[in-house]
């Protein structure tokens, strides 16, 4: 984990809700809303996030630079005018692959652990 630069190191662990929202806008720009839904969808209910935790996370986000306003999208048919659409930026990118490095490592200790465990 050396070799991660200190600027992403920094930011972790990531909040949970750090993570899921990073994980949907990696698939593509999502209004606030539709993150939610797609968080509690993927999660089949187990992460809820209330408005006060999305928007706040979303706004921290932005200020860190994970993510941006998407300015520049063409409006879908029944859009609201209001919505507003982000995307993952390169650094979100960067940030959400070593996290997703460092969980990978601690889920393998994890295996190993558990495979060495002897049953009591």
């Amino acid at each position: 984990m050396s070799d991660i630069p200190l600027r992403i190191r920094r930011l972790q662990p990531l909040r949970p809700a750090v993570l899921h929202i990073l994980l949907v806008l990696s698939e593509g720009e999502r209004h606030g809303y539709a993150v939610k839904q797609q968080v509690e969808q993927r999660t089949k209910g187990v992460v809820k996030m209330g408005p006060g935790t999305l928007y706040e996370s979303i706004q921290r986000m932005v200020e860190l630079g994970l993510i941006e306003e998407a300015l520049q999208r063409r409006r879908r048919q029944g859009d609201q005018a209001q919505r507003r659409y982000y995307r993952l930026t390169p650094f979100g990118k960067q940030v959400l692959e070593a996290e997703v490095a460092r969980l990978a490592e601690i889920v393998d200790y994890a295996r190993s652990s558990l495979r060495r465990t002897k049953p009591a």
